[in-house]
């Protein structure tokens, strides 16, 4: 063989792109771990997963982790935007729970990717 080697273009590969994600789910994916990308959203998601009953008030993740009501506020809107948690108010105070199958969707992400 002498150089220059110059290669077929029908011996290359077909690019996967079929398989590739849509934009739409990268995306969904992608605000899903960046919710998960702080340790005090996955305390704070341990925290409500141990709790009794599977769900905790607002006024109980405080301590805890170490954090005004109003920054735990803004970790539980993040993880409840990524769909991690369900929120219901009562009274004045806001109680949190997993999603239902909030967990096993983020493990199926990381499957497809």
């Amino acid at each position: 063989m002498t150089l220059p080697v110059t290669i077929e273009q029908t011996a290359c590969c077909a690019p996967g792109t079929a398989l590739a994600l849509p934009v739409a789910e990268a995306e969904r994916i992608a605000h899903l771990f960046k919710a998960l990308g702080d340790p005090t959203r996955i305390r704070l998601l341990s925290l409500i997963s141990s709790a009794e009953g599977g769900e905790a008030c607002i006024c109980d993740l405080t301590d805890p982790v170490g954090l005004s009501q109003g920054t735990v506020s803004h970790h539980m809107k993040l993880l409840a935007d990524a769909g991690l948690v369900t929120r219901e108010q009562r009274g004045k105070w806001a109680y949190f729970s997993l999603a239902d199958g909030a967990l096993d969707a983020a493990g199926e992400a990381l499957r497809r990717v």
